[in-house]
C-alpha cells in the first residue's frame, strides 16, 4: 500500500459511520427507485447542494461527482471528511462514486476526437494512472458508504473494433477488483467513449459478463445518435439483471438533425413508459436526475444559478414522469 493511500485511509476515520448514522424521520414513501441528483448540477457549493436535494426536493438520497469545483476523486482528507459530514447533516445517503474512471485515451489507437488532449505521451500517462485511481475510488465508497463506482470505456474511436477486446479485458479487470470489494462497477453509455448506445451497450455486457459489471443506463446519451429510440427499443435489447443505475435527462432534435438537451419531460424520450418498465423488470436502483440542459431561469432577484433554475425545473419534469407513470414516488 502507497504512503499517500494509507494516509487517506487514516485520515478517513470510521469508514462506515456515514452509512450507520440515525437518520432523520422522511415521510414515508412507496417509491421504488433511490430518487437522486448528482449533487454538481445543483450547485459546485456542497452545502446548498444538499440543502436543494433535501430540504426542496425532498430526497434521501445523492449522487456525487465533485463539489466545490474540484472532481470526487480530487479531494483531500479533510474535504472528503467535510463533505461526509455535510451528508449526515441533510441526511443524505450516496448512490455511487461518479468518477471519471477510463475517460481516457486508449493507448496506441488514433486519438479521439472527443478526447481533450491531443498528444499521446500524455494519453499513455493518463491510461497508466487508472490503476491507482480504481484503488482510489474503491477507498472512496468505503468513505462515502456507497457500494458503486461510475466508470466509462475510453474516449470514443472512430473504429473501435481492433482495440475493443483489449478495452473489455480492462473492465473485466477492474470489474474483479471490485468484486474482492463486494463493490459494483456502472459502465455509463456515454457518446463520447465507446459504448454511447444502449445497443453498444448491449455488446459490451455481453464482453464483459462478471456479474457487479452493470450498466448506468443513460437514456439521454444514447437518444443523441440520429435514429436512435431508447425506450422501448433500446431498453428491450438490455438485459435488465444489469442495470444498476439509471441517468435521467432529455433531449430535443433540431432542425439541423442534431440532439440539444431539455428539461426532463420536454424532449423525445418517453419517461413515463420508461419507468414503467423499470418498476414492471423489479428495478430497485438509482434514478439520478444528471440535467445538463441551462435553459432555466431563475426568479427574478435572486441569486439562483442558471444551473439551480435549470435543475429545478427538470426536477419537477421528473417527478411528474414518475407520478404519471404510478411509481408512488
Amino acid at each position: 500500500m502507497s504512503s499517500s493511500r494509507r494516509e487517506f485511509l487514516a485520515g478517513m476515520g470510521a469508514a462506515g459511520v456515514l452509512a450507520s448514522m440515525p437518520r432523520a424521520a422522511r415521510a414515508s414513501s412507496t417509491c421504488p427507485f433511490r430518487l437522486a441528483v448528482i449533487n454538481d448540477e445543483i450547485s459546485p457549493d456542497f452545502d446548498h447542494a444538499c440543502y436543494v436535494a433535501s430540504h426542496d426536493f425532498g430526497l434521501q438520497w445523492i449522487e456525487l461527482r465533485s463539489m466545490w469545483t474540484k472532481n470526487i476523486t480530487a479531494l483531500d482528507s479533510s474535504e472528503i471528511e467535510r463533505s461526509r459530514q455535510i451528508l449526515a447533516k441533510y441526511n443524505l445517503r450516496v448512490t455511487d462514486i461518479g468518477s471519471p474512471l477510463y475517460k481516457v485515451n486508449w493507448p496506441g489507437a488514433p486519438l479521439s476526437k472527443e478526447s481533450p488532449h491531443r498528444d499521446q505521451f500524455h494519453a499513455d500517462f493518463e491510461f497508466k494512472a487508472q490503476d491507482a485511481l480504481l484503488e482510489h475510488c474503491i477507498d472512496l465508497c468505503k468513505a462515502f458508504g456507497t457500494d458503486r463506482i461510475r466508470c466509462f470505456d475510453f474516449w470514443r474511436l472512430e473504429d473501435p473494433k481492433p482495440y475493443r477486446e483489449a478495452m473489455n479485458e480492462v473492465l473485466r479487470k477492474a470489474a474483479r477488483k471490485c468484486a474482492d470489494h463486494k463493490l459494483i462497477l456502472l459502465l455509463e453509455n456515454e457518446m463520447a467513449c465507446n459504448t454511447g448506445s444502449g445497443t453498444e451497450a448491449v455488446e459490451t455486457l455481453k464482453g464483459v459478463p462478471e456479474t457487479n459489471f452493470m450498466l448506468n443506463w443513460d437514456p439521454g446519451n444514447s437518444a443523441t445518435f440520429a435514429g436512435d429510440t431508447p425506450y422501448p427499443n433500446d431498453y428491450d435489447l438490455l438485459p435488465k439483471n444489469r442495470i444498476g443505475h439509471c441517468h435521467c435527462k432529455d433531449t430535443i432534435r433540431k432542425p439541423d438533425g442534431k440532439a440539444a438537451w431539455a428539461p426532463v419531460g420536454g424532449g423525445v424520450i418517453d419517461w413515463v413508459g420508461q419507468f414503467k418498465a423499470l418498476v414492471r423488470d423489479g428495478y430497485h436502483d438509482a434514478v439520478s436526475l444528471e440535467t445538463h440542459w441551462h435553459g432555466g431561469v431563475p426568479p427574478t432577484g435572486s441569486s439562483m444559478t442558471v444551473g439551480e433554475a435549470s435543475t429545478r425545473a427538470s426536477m419537477k419534469g421528473l417527478k411528474e414522469a414518475l407520478a404519471k407513470a404510478g411509481t408512488g414516488c
